[in-house]
């Protein structure tokens, strides 16, 4: 097995070792569906982004080891400051041959990067710290300008091939799910996607939309309770759950009719409908609703900004551009929701005005002529108590 000899950049303050078993698969959005407390999860990620960074924090492993480059200097993502901010260790750029690691394999992740399983050197590569992400921060901010002018270039370039989907839209099939004149919400798993959901519960229960899932998003609908009407998506990372929850699927296929996700869904027995179009799986399901006469589209964490799209490794967001085009006033984006309003009211306080009601409800119960009774009769059960333990004490 070859070894990655780059040596490790460090800082001065090193990690301590850790050790669990390795849990690997090449898809990080796949992988964190099984990842537990305690294990070592071993990815091939270029660029690691904010959602699967904070899908990783969530299932709290104790090392992330990265076969790829966190940051490649393509631009200045987020993920590996989320993963050392919340204290898992991160080894970045180790080599292909890591996926080779076995999984369950007890892995020992030492200081200085190096990796060893069943006794043996398996890899080395460098140990993410503050020191080392923000020089590669650096690196990948300075050529972010080239990145944009590549960015504004392939999307210009895609509006001219798919001016159609603005004049004929994208030839939605018949579905079962009546949208007229209802409101529809579109869950995407995007930047701060749950804690928006959260944030969307009032109006969930005021308005009763229609909920699409996509893909992934289809996982968070569910973990909130909420009944899913419909699921979108090439099937990538949606789990079996919510494909079997009986809401309606609709397989996103390339316009040449191919649909890697059809396979998955046909092994699972469960009815679904195929729709070639090109642009994101989010693209499709607001176009569905825009077409299929619904009122209101409220979308939860969509992909529109310059930094979301390269987290997603899209080279252009075209597609985006002409949905909203057309789309137009219908839409509300919802993404952020819960940053625009946060309580300020901290924990204690709350319990001081609970303490503060049951000392006025106390005083107002004392004000009547059964409290007052009470309050005697209480006085007159305690000192007898207090005789009889002074008794017990006396006679002895």
């Amino acid at each position: 097995m070859r070894l990655f000899q780059r040596p490790a950049r460090r800082s001065s303050a090193d990690p301590v070792g850790v050790a669990g078993p390795a849990r690997v698969d090449t898809r990080t959005k796949r992988l964190t569906s099984r990842l537990r407390h305690g294990d070592v999860a071993v990815i091939d990620h270029v660029d690691i982004d904010r959602v699967a960074a904070e899908s990783l924090v969530a299932a709290r492993p104790v090392a992330v080891l990265n076969a790829a480059e966190s940051t490649s200097g393509r631009y200045p993502n987020a993920g590996p400051s989320i993963l050392v901010e919340a204290g898992i260790v991160l080894v970045d750029d180790v080599g292909e041959h890591l996926m080779e690691l076995s999984e369950g394999s007890q892995v020992d992740v030492h200081p200085d990067g190096s990796i060893h399983s069943g006794g043996e050197l398996v890899g080395r590569g460098v140990v993410q710290d503050d020191a080392t992400i923000a020089e590669d921060q650096r690196r990948a901010r300075a050529g972010i300008s080239e990145q944009l002018k590549k960015f504004a270039t392939n999307t210009m370039e895609y509006v001219e091939l798919e001016q159609d989907l603005i004049i004929d839209g994208i030839g939605i099939p018949a579905v079962r799910t009546v949208f007229d004149g209802r409101h529809v919400l579109i869950v995407v798993r995007g930047y701060h996607y749950k804690e928006d959901l959260a944030m969307l519960r009032p109006y969930v229960r005021e308005f009763r939309p229609l909920i699409v899932g996509v893909d992934g998003g289809a996982d968070a609908v569910l973990e909130f309770g909420l009944r899913l009407d419909m699921i979108v998506g090439d099937m990538d990372s949606v789990s079996d759950e919510a494909l079997r929850s009986g809401a309606e699927i609709l397989v996103h296929a390339y316009r040449d009719g191919r649909a890697p996700g059809q396979a998955r869904v046909e092994e699972l027995g469960v009815d679904h409908v195929v729709v070639p179009a090109t642009g994101t799986s989010e693209d499709v399901a607001m176009l569905l609703a825009d077409e299929k006469g619904a009122s209101v589209i409220v979308a939860v964490g969509t992909h529109n900004t310059l930094n979301e799209f390269l987290d997603k490794g899209r080279a252009g967001m075209a597609s985006t551009f002409l949905t909203r085009l057309r789309v137009g006033s219908k839409l509300i984006d919802a993404k952020g929701v819960s940053r625009l309003y946060r309580t300020r009211i901290s924990g204690w306080l709350l319990v001081l005005l609970v303490l503060a009601g049951l000392l006025a409800l106390g005083a107002a119960v004392l004000a009547t002529t059964a409290g007052q009774a009470f309050l005697e009769l209480a006085a007159t059960r305690w000192g007898d108590l207090v005789a009889w333990v002074r008794s017990l004490f006396g006679s002895g």
